[in-house]
């Protein structure tokens, strides 16, 4: 994936060539496996590591800060706050990390989130005039090309129901080069106890980075179902979830967790399908585990890749006291 050059904030010149140059030596492996990545790899990768371990579900995945990166109407369960933050070393030496926090006041939860994936440190090579600029020579400098994203949520709960709204923005840098976007999310959720919950949810209106490049509009609608008591020794959950991404086919993606969870203390196991992955050459199974101490979780997620060999790892820790 090759972010998009927009709008600039410096003139850059030669420089900022040469910057595009380096960052096409990182991004290149990636080119073929951003497949809905139009204006941001970002918004295509599951917003935390529970929801990679499923397949990328998220819409009806509810009670957890992470949630708002799929559905803002996913933090009205929370009980009083919530913290999530995820990392992992991604493809061709790239690395991605996302947070969230989540706060409930009465029929309102506010949250904040980021993500960023972080192209590494690239040595600057300019054109050499000797050779009529037909070369590149290093100037001894270097860049540190960069995707972000910056989310806050409101949410506004009665009785089962809930309505949410997300602001975002999103910004890429290549050496002097800027691009940036604004967008916004809408979901709503349908809590029923602990037994199941039902989400839907429409991404990235608005979103224009400029020259033809955007955040890729998705609609993504999902159910949830505990078939055990989710405060008890025994869990058992399945989640489904359609998403429709402009320009692009279906998904059908499906998850499964389950695992024993005693005196507050215990092991779930997480595994995910989807119909097809957010990035073409990714496996459509996913494998995942947790470890459940109190309020505090620490999630594990892994994806297989054809395209470089080996797979994805990311961590992440949910704490909701």
């Amino acid at each position: 994936m090759t972010p998009p050059v927009g709008r600039s904030n410096g003139s850059g010149g030669g420089r900022a060539v040469a910057c595009v140059a380096g960052l096409l030596l990182i991004a290149g492996s990636l080119t073929t496996l951003s497949a809905q990545s139009e204006g941001s790899v970002l918004t295509a990768l599951p917003g935390s590591t529970r929801s990679a371990a499923l397949g990328g579900a998220g819409a009806a995945l509810v009670g957890d800060a992470g949630a708002m990166f799929a559905n803002p109407a996913g933090i009205a369960t929370i009980r009083h706050l919530s913290l999530e933050g995820s990392y992992e070393p991604y493809l061709a030496g790239t690395a991605i990390s996302t947070a969230a926090l989540a706060l409930r006041v009465s029929r309102f939860t506010w949250g904040f989130g980021a993500q960023a994936l972080d192209y590494g440190s690239e040595p600057e090579i300019v054109p050499d005039p000797a050779t009529g600029g037909r070369r590149g020579m290093p100037t001894g400098a270097s860049f540190h090309p960069y995707e972000a994203l910056a989310t806050t949520s409101l949410v506004y709960r009665r009785g089962f129901a809930a309505l949410g709204v997300t602001a975002k923005y999103a910004r890429q840098q290549i050496g002097s080069e800027v691009s940036d976007a604004w967008a916004g999310d809408v979901g709503l959720a349908v809590a029923v106890f602990d037994i199941m919950a039902v989400g839907v949810s429409v991404q990235n209106l608005g979103g224009d980075f400029g020259n033809g490049a955007l955040l890729p509009r998705r609609t993504r609608a999902g159910l949830t179902l505990n078939y055990t008591d989710p405060q008890g020794t025994f869990r058992l959950l399945t989640t489904l979830e359609g998403q429709w991404t402009r320009d692009h086919r279906a998904v059908l993606v499906q998850g499964v967790e389950g695992g024993i969870v005693t005196g507050g203390v215990g092991l779930v196991g997480r595994i995910g399908y989807a119909t097809r992955p957010a990035v073409t050459d990714a496996s459509r199974v996913t494998f995942g585990a947790g470890m459940v101490l109190g309020r505090l979780a620490m999630d594990y997620a892994f994806q297989a890749y054809d395209a470089l060999g080996g797979g994805t790892h990311r961590v992440g820790l949910r704490w909701t006291p």
